[in-house]
């Protein structure tokens, strides 16, 4: 299969295209994918880095830019559940679930199929692939016009925060990535909820969907991870340290102490960012990491966070945070 030879090197004099979100945006894009590139996009949930899945240069070249772990697997994108069929075993849940919940902040884990074609980096040596079907109108847009299954965890340097608007990406990607399409702020702030449904319903990682919406529908309770899990994930997202700014983050703070910035949540005092004044959990993770990128400087040196309530979209802000503040290697 065609590769772009330079997909796995970081030189610092590559030159990162920004592309407009419009039809010769999106074309461009796509051949750009096509060809073994890397390109980041936008979802509803975050910005992507995204390379064929097939192609085993193009998604090393996403470990050597984000500098990821290769023991850590990456979600495939693409348009429609027919797609999906391509590469994944598709049971009664994950009919039923994609039916409510696709596309959308959803991601399944589900068995890989033997004649799937993708990289074995993609799944990380597992015989499991996580797949999502992205709601956001440019990766539709994006995923119709590229034609191949498309690999793309956030497009941020691994452990980082996560990126919700193109200059997110620039900032910690330029130089080593071949394009960024530039479709504005992404909706939802927080990546996809992840299941796994090779057996009864399993919550992954929360995310950009709450698992009590998915419960209702399942009409039953998921399964969740042991609460001590090692750093040999079954999924993205679930390293102990993640989506970190360079500032260490002291939560549920009732106030900043001497030196700490606070960024707020609710009708709290003295905050410098408030990710919701009227505590509304939605406009709070769509903030997050916009606020965390904001406060990401060399200024700050902790950053005390206010208390987030823990249902609803609450435990997925929770889920980030308290990552963002593990110790790190």
């Amino acid at each position: 299969m065609a590769h772009n030879q330079d997909a796995a090197s970081q030189s610092p004099d590559r030159k990162t295209r920004m592309l407009a979100p419009d039809a010769e945006g999106i074309n461009v894009a796509a051949a750009l994918l096509r060809a073994g590139s890397l390109v980041a996009f936008p979802t509803e949930t975050v910005y992507g880095l995204g390379a064929d899945a097939r192609d085993d240069a193009a998604v090393a070249g996403i470990y050597a830019a984000k500098a990821r772990p290769s023991f850590n697997p990456l979600i495939v994108h693409l348009p429609d559940l027919d797609a999906v069929r391509t590469i994944a075993q598709v049971g009664p849940a994950a009919e039923a679930l994609a039916a409510a919940f696709w596309p959308g902040p959803l991601t399944l884990v589900l068995p890989v199929t033997p004649a799937s074609g993708l990289s074995r980096l993609v799944t990380a040596g597992l015989e499991t692939v996580a797949v999502r079907v992205p709601a956001a109108p440019l990766a539709q847009e994006l995923l119709r016009a590229a034609a191949i299954p498309v690999a793309a965890p956030s497009a941020n340097p691994s452990g980082r925060i996560s990126p919700t608007h193109a200059a997110h990406v620039m900032q910690g990607l330029e130089g080593r990535i071949d394009a960024v399409l530039d479709g504005g702020a992404c909706a939802v702030g927080v990546e996809s909820t992840i299941l796994d449904v090779t057996g009864p319903p399993m919550l992954l990682r929360p995310g950009g969907l709450p698992a009590e919406v998915l419960e209702a529908a399942l009409g039953a309770p998921l399964a969740r991870l042991p609460d001590h899990q090692p750093d040999r994930p079954s999924a993205p997202g679930q390293l102990t340290s993640h989506y970190a700014p360079n500032a260490r983050l002291r939560l549920n703070a009732q106030a900043p102490r001497t030196g700490e910035t606070l960024l707020g949540f609710g009708p709290v005092e003295g905050a410098v960012l408030n990710l919701s004044r009227n505590a509304d959990l939605v406009e709070a993770t769509a903030n997050l990491f916009a606020m965390l990128h904001k406060l990401d400087t060399p200024e700050v040196t902790t950053i005390a966070v206010s208390p987030i309530p823990d249902h609803g979209l609450g435990t997925a802000i929770n889920d980030r945070l308290t990552r963002a503040a593990a110790p790190r290697a």
